[in-house]
């Protein structure tokens, strides 16, 4: 194939978006002649959207070279713009820093004033941000926003009121947030961008709202991700991280097998992602990019372990650390499902101490609540439901409200408190079924039994636990429905006839002569239950009537 053939071939395939094809021919014909600043350009955004980073780089710094041969220098700054975009993301911060302050100088020196010095403050407010300098950074952001409207320039609008977003995300200013997120989707759905900002943008969008806990939009914005990957089939990076926010999503909603396949897929892509990276990579030999594979066996153990596997969940928990994702909570609530509580203690001790950001230190500490209980720890327990409740409400996304309130009915069941323990975790329950959370409302469930079996009402409490024990079923979660069994099992009383205990009280009060109506008024429930439990006494004894009945008990011993 001739150079100037490979070189149409190459241009036509960028604009079908057919990235490979594009890098290939485009490649081909940088191999015949050197290509122009124009197909440099192209050839560095083929480059990274196929996850080949190193030939990205290489290309936009020959970019670069020619944009400043040609006097273009607020081209060439761009171009080391997205240079340095890719370093950073890479972890490479000292080449980042070498190529920054190198455009940086090149704007200084011919006193430009242009967009792109509007994309260096992008750069420098990233900095900041990743310092934790929230402010610092929402006005730099800010500034280059202002540059981008006054020179109309639509990739510099859209970074400067993204990064504005972030930066509200991060000092807990959700409502600003997701208004300044929300334009920014739409810019990119509409405004003339590059591929590369706006997959970009999907990512870093869908990442905030992750952190602000905003469970519709990370819903709605990953959805749309995955719209846009699935229209570029070669692409690379985007591709994974859309893959571990959508399994987390669909594994929250109880769609746990299709979530399994998008971690495992998620696995794959962002292995080939993190150059160099396979299941068999020591820790020494990690790329800085390595973590979202982390992230991606994290999902995998977590699914294997609501499910039973725990051999599965061990190994997926294994390889999340081993790419630099801590295994917590998941790994110790597999301990405390084994049975090795001290070990679940433990880790979750361990985890308490390490920094998190704000969703894992969530998932921490209502995994805390949950192994400290099962410890005998109820005042850790308390400490941990408390700083959930002050997250709750610094934040007040729903997803947190469901979260607290289940952690405090937690709590209060273990000290004692059942009947505020119920009411904080019908609160939970309703919002878990709001945000369509089915197994965690399960589990809430599991403990209103419990809570109504402590204040004496058995027929709720088998409700409650056999309502619970069908989403189990239906979920494939194994260790739940090992669990809800056993509690039903253990409430069952040894009496004639395997009478309840809520059966035991009715022909208690049977015997003493109670009538129907007043049976329910001292029990606390309705008449028509009390028809049900004296209908199955009769049944479950063999006998035909009450007074049969109350002979029955006074011969048995059960008054």
């Amino acid at each position: 194939m001739t150079g100037i053939r490979a070189l149409h071939r190459g241009r036509q395939a960028v604009g079908r978006q057919a990235w490979g094809e594009a890098y290939a021919r485009l490649s081909d014909a940088d191999a015949v002649a050197p290509l122009g600043a124009d197909d440099l350009e192209l050839l560095a955004t083929a480059a990274f959207l196929t996850g080949r980073d190193d030939a990205s780089v290489d290309a936009w710094a020959r970019a670069h070279g020619e944009r400043l041969r040609s006097r273009d220098v607020p081209r060439a700054v761009r171009c080391a713009f997205w240079m340095v975009l890719e370093l950073q993301s890479r972890g490479e911060l000292a080449r980042a820093g070498g190529w920054l302050a190198r455009a940086q100088r090149l704007l200084d020196e011919g006193h430009y004033e242009c967009a792109e010095c509007g994309l260096l403050l992008v750069l420098v407010a990233l900095g900041q941000l990743a310092g934790g300098d929230a402010g610092a950074a929402q006005e730099t952001f800010g500034r280059a926003a202002e540059i981008g409207d006054r020179f109309g320039d639509p990739e510099l609008k859209v970074f400067g009121r993204l990064g504005r977003g972030q930066a509200e995300a991060y000092r807990g200013n959700a409502a600003v947030a997701v208004a300044l997120f929300d334009e920014v989707m739409v810019a990119v759905t509409v405004g003339d961008v590059s591929p590369i900002a706006v997959g970009v943008v999907y990512c870093a969008v869908v990442d905030a709202c992750h952190e602000i806990f905003d469970l519709g939009r990370v819903r709605e914005w990953t959805a749309a991700l995955t719209r846009w990957c699935g229209a570029q089939p070669d692409l690379v990076p985007f591709r994974g991280q859309c893959l571990v926010h959508r399994a987390e999503v669909m594994r929250l909603n109880g769609a746990w097998s299709e979530a399994l396949k998008e971690a495992q897929r998620a696995c794959v892509w962002l292995s080939r992602l993190a150059t160099g990276l396979d299941a068999a990579t020591g820790p020494g030999d990690l790329a800085a990019n390595a973590y979202p594979v982390g992230a991606a066996f994290y999902q995998v153990g977590e699914i294997h372990r609501t499910r039973g596997n725990f051999a599965e969940a061990l190994g997926a928990y294994r390889l999340a650390s081993r790419y630099g994702r801590s295994p917590e909570p998941g790994l110790a609530l597999l301990r405390m499902v084994q049975g090795r509580v001290k070990d679940a203690e433990a880790a979750i001790r361990r985890a308490l101490d390490e920094w998190q950001d704000r969703p894992t230190r969530a998932d921490v500490l209502a995994a805390c609540v949950d192994v400290m209980i099962a410890a005998g720890d109820v005042p850790a327990a308390r400490a941990a439901a408390d700083e959930l409740s002050a997250l709750a409400a610094s934040i007040g996304a729903p997803l947190l409200r469901a979260r607290s309130a289940q952690a405090e009915g937690g709590v209060r069941l273990a000290e004692g408190a059942a009947r505020a323990a119920r009411a904080a975790l019908r609160a939970a329950w309703m919002v878990w079924q709001e945000i369509e959370a089915p197994y965690e409302a399960a589990r809430v469930r599991v403990l209103m039994g419990l809570a109504c079996r402590e204040l004496g009402d058995e027929d709720a409490a088998d409700l409650e636990l056999d309502a619970a024990r069908r989403v189990f079923q239906r979920l494939g979660a194994t260790p739940d429905v090992t669990r809800v069994d056993e509690l039903l099992t253990r409430a069952a009383p040894e009496a004639p006839g395997g009478l309840t205990r809520r059966e035991l009280q009715v022909i208690g009060l049977v015997a003493a002569g109670r009538t129907n109506r007043a049976i329910a008024h001292e029990l606390t429930i309705s008449a028509r239950t009390v028809d049900r439990h004296v209908s199955n006494i009769l049944t479950k004894l063999g006998v035909p009537s009450r007074s049969a009945a109350t002979a029955y008990a006074y011969e048995h011993g059960l008054v």
